[in-house]
């Protein structure tokens, strides 16, 4: 996960910079992410397919820390961009981004 740079402000008057998930992978037909912040339900937040094998996803959570992973055919793995990992209690690790306040 990674900035974009853009404050936005939240309905609660809090403002937050806006996340961008990026991931590749050549032959995936459905990429979606799966978090503290859906309840690890993938279907509800599915990645845009760009071109060439590169998925997209704009995130615009309220400040604080989420674990999640990106889901590609139905396959769990921790975000390359991801800067931070921390352990999951099945024996892998989910990836760690954390979001300011500004």
């Amino acid at each position: 996960m990674k900035t974009n740079g853009k404050n936005r402000i939240k309905g609660n008057g809090q403002t937050s910079q806006p996340l961008r998930v990026e991931f590749t992978h050549s032959t995936a037909k459905a990429v979606a992410i799966a978090g503290s912040f859906n309840d690890w339900r993938p279907g509800c937040m599915p990645m845009m397919a760009l071109r060439q094998g590169r998925w997209l996803k704009e995130l615009d959570p309220l400040p604080g820390r989420y674990e999640h992973l990106i889901v590609a055919e139905g396959k769990r793995m921790p975000d390359p961009s991801a800067k931070a990992t921390v352990p999951n209690p099945y024996g892998g690790v989910n990836s760690l981004g954390i979001v300011s306040s500004r």
